[in-house]
């Protein structure tokens, strides 16, 4: 079903902060209909945890493993977890 909700972890490691990462995520978690939250972990890594429709959710992950303009993801990890339906929106959370 190309509608199933599922929820998605994934970390990107790189030239993704001070580039304007974690806004590109955010917008497009929001233009996707996702709930979670991103966030900068370290001095090269962003996480973002998210639960939507699988299609969405399947997008959001290539658009973070993509990133904006000044960004370059040289890895990414990407978890499928189950889905706790505990998110209202989708925010920017305090960097670890």
């Amino acid at each position: 079903m190309s509608n199933e909700i599922v929820r998605v972890h994934v970390w990107v490691k790189g030239i993704v902060q001070n580039v304007g990462f974690r806004a590109h995520v955010e917008y497009y978690a929001r233009r996707f209909g996702a709930t979670g939250w991103v966030r900068n972990v370290g001095d090269d890594t962003v996480e973002a945890l998210a639960e939507g429709e699988r299609e969405d959710m399947e997008r959001l992950v290539k658009t973070m493993k993509t990133g904006p303009h000044a960004s370059r993801v040289e890895e990414s990890r990407v978890e499928w977890e189950p889905v706790t339906g505990e998110f209202k929106g989708f925010d920017v959370v305090r960097s670890i």
